[in-house]
């Protein structure tokens, strides 16, 4: 009954009938109450969202899966405290972190919700060390900024940690089956003589079934030994559960290193030989359920990292199956035709050529029927035997070993092609956290096409021409990566802000709408809507809309800035200083916070806040003309003019289209007295910004200056065509009444 229920729970998570799997499993704990199948409900609680629900179930509990399911409900309700205790026991201070790179990469999490960002990167660095394919980690340790560039860390120590887990992996499955063939020819050598009576054989079934489905699901996933000899290789991820995939941010999980003593079985070519050709193992239990119960416990929601290997499409499989072992058999004949076997041999048989970079790593393992119409060789006649031995045995020899090779190269290959893919993507995320744009967009190229048109690369091109201020651009691979994925909400904050930048009223509404179709529990979908309705000028609305993104999603940095933004627009900047830093809680490096209290501190002539602020997203983003521009404008409010020429004229360097810090040199340059030169910059500024107001009225203050009337009522003149502000216009006209009152110069930037 208990494996029934279980198979029953795991049916229904593989179908993602989760309100069925939490029912059956409900009737599974109550009938068997154990705290494994404790794990199996909380699973189907968290599968449905229900992190409540895990998190009173496993309160208290001390198996190692327990307490990485109880941290994962406490972490999804903002429990950070108590899902740092249960990673971390403290009564246990040398406790081993459960689910391996998984849970360090949970505990990194942790530390920098927390504001601990050198132990969250010490985490994010271990879960990299034990899973060199946890990319997420990776990233973090990029929004971090500590992250070592992509060579060393998808470098040769990756590849031989990858290398060194799936050949173990293929030794288990090639000693497995040495083991059960030898184990089934003694079987034979009892039972060849006669046949089985009925009696005998559903005695023989249901004991197996009992072996299986009972103590392996009571026993071998706890990290026990099953009653069955053919089930007792020791499983990594099914030894603790962690074949359990927790939401999309945890679904790379670390095989542990498997049971030394499980390679010690004789691998010989010979030995693999003699035992092929003996009598096939006879079914003692159905096949099929015997995979389902064993080998599925947890592991349909997530992958086996031995379900990267076997992504191939089946007729694939079976030609180059074929080409290794000389003949049209299927390959689970050869390797016992237990799952893992079916996976040592589907992981040596991919195309020729074809990179393991393109495969689906998602795919799980499909349970394949066991083929066991093989002849039995050990009811064949004495003379064909041996008549026959000899070929069939040199056969079966080069078979196992041109086999074996076949695996080492594509082990070999495999792991060479998807390290190369992720130092290219590495590489290229980690300058675009260091905000060197330029340098990660010439990374990005280098990727293949294939890769390269894709949701997530095109919207890290887009958001590194949003950091270079090519707004033009950024909406083009904005809108490419759309067309790639368009339900993907990667990126769609910073494109509706490109949108808004652009003045695209329409784009921006339509964006807004189709995100908000899509998913309304999005913080992205909010934060479009709150960018449409800014746009319109209706801040009020714009700020109702960025907080319900807040509501959503409380770690969504972003969402606080805009927040920031819209108080400051209003001119609350109590309100708008508290959003800020709330950004600044979620992620320190989030320059687009300190930028704004800088304005705000500014605005409000606190001009050493100002100044530190700016420094501080100066110090995040040195490539960024409008902080740099800033940044010298609070040096020059306080009278450090020649360092504010400074970073202006690496501003200006830094982008040549933004007319800020060419402007505002020329007004430090006013102030300095350095007239001509000042002239000299707007006249090179007006190239950039022909219909900037500012611009010509600062020159009609420089002519008048210098006594040039007319020259100055023509500029004033210009500047009022272009439609300045009413604040300007109303500036621009009390010049223009007192031209000929001396000294009369308006130095306001």
């Amino acid at each position: 009954m208990e494996a029934m229920l279980v198979d029953c729970v795991q049916n229904s998570l593989r179908h993602f009938v989760y309100k069925n799997a939490i029912f059956m499993c409900e009737r599974l704990c109550a009938e068997f109450p154990s705290e494994v199948n404790f794990q199996l409900l909380a699973t189907s609680y968290l599968q449905n969202n229900q992190a409540y629900s895990a998190y009173h179930l496993l309160k208290g509990t001390q198996m190692a899966q327990s307490r990485y399911l109880f941290a994962l409900s406490c972490f999804q309700m903002d429990l950070l405290s108590e899902a740092e205790s249960a990673l971390c026991p403290v009564n246990e201070p040398g406790a081993e972190i459960p689910n391996g790179a998984a849970g360090h990469y949970l505990l990194g999490l942790i530390y920098k919700y927390t504001d601990r960002r050198k132990n969250a990167a010490q985490q994010f660095s271990q879960s990299l060390t034990i899973d060199p394919l946890l990319w997420v980690a990776y990233e973090e340790l990029c929004i971090l900024g500590v992250a070592e560039e992509a060579t060393a860390v998808f470098g040769d120590t990756a590849a031989l940690s990858l290398q060194k887990q799936y050949m173990q992996q293929l030794s288990i499955s090639l000693n497995l089956y040495t083991h059960n063939e030898e184990r089934n020819l003694m079987s034979t050598k009892h039972t060849s003589s006669e046949d089985y009576s009925p009696r005998q054989s559903k005695h023989t079934q249901g004991h197996g079934l009992k072996d299986i489905s009972g103590n392996f699901h009571s026993q071998g996933v706890n990290g026990g030994v099953s009653n069955m000899t053919f089930y007792n290789t020791p499983s990594p991820v099914a030894a603790q559960l962690s074949g359990m995939a927790p939401p999309p941010l945890f679904r790379n999980f670390q095989p542990a290193v498997p049971n030394q003593n499980s390679l010690i079985t004789d691998n010989s070519p010979k030995s693999t030989v003699n035992s092929t050709i003996q009598a096939p193992r006879r079914k003692f239990v159905d096949e099929g359920k015997l995979r389902k119960i064993s080998g599925r416990l947890f592991s349909d929601s997530g992958p086996r990292r031995s379900s990267r290997l076997s992504a191939d499409s089946g007729a694939n499989t079976n030609a180059s199956v074929a080409t290794v072992s000389g003949n049209g058999n299927n390959a689970s004949k050869y390797l016992g035709g237990s799952k893992l076997s079916s996976l040592a041999l589907r992981s040596v048989t991919l195309r020729k050529g074809h990179s393991w970079a393109n495969e689906n790593i998602d795919e799980g393992v499909r349970g394949e029927p066991f083929d066991d119409s093989r002849p039995n060789t050990a009811s064949t006649t004495g003379s064909m035997a041996s008549t026959d031995a000899k070929s069939y045995d040199q056969d079966e020899e080069t078979m196992s070993i041109s086999g074996t090779t076949l695996s080492v190269q594509r082990i070999t290959v495999g792991v060479s092609e998807i390290l190369s893919l992720l130092r290219t993507l590495g590489e290229g995320c980690r300058l675009s956290y260091m905000y060197r744009c330029q340098e990660a967009l010439d990374t990005y190229m280098k990727l293949p096409h294939k890769h390269y048109n894709t949701g997530w690369v095109l919207s890290q091109v887009g958001k590194a021409y949003f950091e270079l201020i090519d707004y033009l651009e950024a909406e083009k691979a904005f809108r490419l990566a759309r067309q790639a994925s368009p339900y993907s909400l990667e990126g769609m904050d910073i494109y509706s802000t490109v949108l808004y930048h652009l003045k695209e009223d329409m784009k921006l509404s339509y964006l807004a709408q189709e995100l908000i179709s899509t998913d309304r529990l999005a913080p992205q979908s909010w934060c479009a809507m709150g960018n449409c309705y800014s746009l319109q000028k209706d801040h009020e609305t714009a700020l109702k809309n960025f907080l319900r993104a807040v509501q959503l999603n409380p770690r969504f940095a972003y969402a606080h800035t805009l927040c920031g933004h819209e108080y400051t627009t209003l001119e609350d900047f109590e309100n708008g200083m508290k959003s800020y830093q709330n950004a600044l809680r979620v992620d320190t490096r989030h320059y687009n916070a300190w930028y704004g209290l800088g304005m705000i501190y500014l605005r409000q002539e606190k001009l050493e806040f100002s100044e530190h602020h700016f420094r501080m997203a100066f110090l995040i983003n040195p490539s960024s003309s409008v902080i740099m521009s800033y940044l010298g404008t609070a040096l020059h409010a306080l009278k450090r003019s020649e360092e504010a020429l400074e970073i202006m004229e690496q501003a200006i360097l830094a982008d040549r289209k933004n007319p800020l810090p060419m402007y505002q040199k020329a007004n430090i340059l006013v102030c300095l007295e350095r007239l001509d030169e000042a002239l000299e910059v707007l006249e090179e500024l007006k190239e950039y910004a022909p219909s900037e107001s500012s611009v010509y009225a600062l020159m009609g203050r420089i002519y008048k200056r210098r006594n040039m009337h007319d020259k100055a009522m023509l500029h004033f003149g210009l500047a009022l065509d272009m439609k300045p502000p009413a604040t300007d216009v109303a500036a621009i006209k009390a010049a223009m009444e007192k031209l000929h009152v001396p000294d009369e110069i308006d130095e306001s930037p």
